[in-house]
């Protein structure tokens, strides 16, 4: 029977997490510029998912309406509610020639 957690594997992992933090802070300390670009590109996917939550609270509705159709035909399948302007790739006829639409 396997132990489900190997303290061995656990305490290195703590001890490379916690090296890797050491140098990380260390190297945010020395270096000015890799800060202000860090700032900046996090104050940008900020800016970024605030603008997406905004744009999805006003205009998700209308995206969700638009790709699930609601009614008998269910999600992604059955008939359309009304016609479609889709060509017509095979015949139901004896010909076996495609129609196309220009």
């Amino acid at each position: 029977m396997e132990e489900p957690w190997n303290f061995e594997l656990g305490s290195r992992m703590l001890e490379y997490l916690s090296s890797l933090g050491t140098e990380f802070l260390q190297d945010w300390d020395q270096n000015d510029m890799r800060v202000a670009i860090f700032k900046l590109l996090l104050g940008w996917l900020l800016l970024s998912l605030l603008a997406i939550h905004l744009a999805w609270r006003v205009y998700g509705s209308t995206v969700n309406n638009m790709y699930y159709r609601q009614g008998m035909g269910g999600q992604n399948g059955g008939t359309p509610d009304y016609t479609t302007n889709f060509p017509i790739w095979e015949s139901s006829s004896t010909d076996s020639s495609k129609r196309h639409r220009e």
